[in-house]
């Protein structure tokens, strides 16, 4: 079911992004001929939600049908549309770097120079290990810990997955903060929901309050957000790293701001100076991919000539992506059911929707 509304559905950053004059019609009857055709030769399997924000307009919104789940909790299936809520998975550590910046403007949590282990002083046997002491915000946000962490080459349904055991352990953050050394801090990205388990944990102490609760008055409600979940784990505590559930048009919202700010333009909300900050590059991933504070930064098509387009974004486990491209002033949010096929499978979804779909309208 493809939406395409005249009607406000933001207003500015905090109201949103508006439909477009008559060349938005175009450029949305173009997208939806191209997105029926990937979708019937199966290139875009499991779509769910499909939004692309440009400027002030929202140029195209998809909604799709399949099964869908809450952190691995079926839910049979459901009907998408602009009321359904949907998982953002890892897209909530994005989402983390941009509360944990409005937090320190408030002065609610520690600049990122500031000493990591000190801020756990429950944890004072682990703290007083040799080396820890070395370790500051910085890597967590950066993900560069040097902590021995192992959630890529596992797969989410296997027990080994340092996620998984991190949410089975009677104390997630003791499980985190006691992993084994095996690098020196700040030299190699390694992929951590553990680190963005602490950041949302020095939020939430910040505030006093539940990490949903202080982002929802503090991010959600000033953008208009509707509803928004954050799941728990055993000790109820939200899974910072991966726990959100939003509504796709306020993902693009998201999507907005960070763009806005990445573009010089300051905001009440979030200023454009920690927006920077988190979106520029502090470790290399690959060839193509660098990390910033809880985002990436990339290429796509990566390699190719004379130049990619630049990306700043979200990736969240099952096919969930949250796109900007500020050279071309555009949002893209993919929804997608894919969590129990392949990363490559999910990555070949995005790819397939940005090359064939969304970008040959803008470029």
């Amino acid at each position: 079911m493809t939406y395409f509304s005249r009607r406000s559905v933001l207003g500015g950053i905090a109201a949103g992004l508006v439909a477009g004059p008559a060349i938005g019609q175009s450029v949305e009857r173009d997208i939806r001929e191209r997105l029926s055709r990937a979708l019937q030769n199966g290139k875009v399997s499991g779509l769910h939600a499909l939004l692309v924000g440009r400027g002030g307009d929202l140029v195209f919104e998809h909604y799709g049908r399949g099964e869908d789940e809450i952190w691995g909790r079926p839910l049979g299936v459901i009907d998408f549309a602009p009321d359904v809520l949907h998982d953002v998975r890892s897209v909530s550590k994005s989402v983390v770097g941009l509360i944990y910046g409005i937090a320190l403007a408030a002065g609610k949590v520690p600049p990122p120079e500031a000493k990591l282990y000190a801020q756990f002083p429950e944890y004072r046997d682990v703290a007083a290990q040799p080396g820890r002491d070395r370790l500051t915000i910085h890597h967590a946000l950066s993900m560069t810990l040097g902590l021995e962490w192992d959630e890529l080459t596992l797969g989410y349904d296997n027990p080994r997955n340092s996620d998984m055991v991190m949410e089975a352990a009677p104390d997630r953050l003791r499980f985190v903060l006691e992993r084994p050394m095996v690098g020196e801090p700040g030299l190699k990205w390694n992929y951590c929901g553990g680190a963005t388990a602490l950041l949302g944990r020095l939020i939430a102490r910040g505030y006093g309050e539940p990490l949903l609760t202080c982002t929802r008055r503090t991010l959600f409600d000033p953008l208009g957000f509707g509803p928004a979940e954050w799941t728990v784990g055993r000790d109820g505590e939200a899974r910072a790293d991966s726990g959100l559930r939003l509504l796709p048009r306020d993902l693009l919202k998201l999507g907005k701001l960070v763009l806005a700010g990445a573009s010089g333009k300051d905001d009440q909300i979030v200023s454009a100076e920690w927006i920077a900050r988190i979106t520029k590059p502090v470790v290399p991933i690959d060839a193509s991919r660098s990390y910033g504070y809880q985002w990436y930064i990339g290429g796509f098509p990566a390699g190719s000539p004379p130049q990619p387009y630049h990306w700043i974004g979200g990736v969240g486990w099952g096919g969930q992506y949250l796109l900007l491209f500020p050279k071309l002033d555009l949002v893209v949010t993919i929804s997608c059911g894919n969590y129990h096929r392949p990363l490559t499978e999910q990555s070949a979804v995005a790819r397939a929707v940005l090359a064939e779909v969304v970008l040959p309208s803008f470029v």
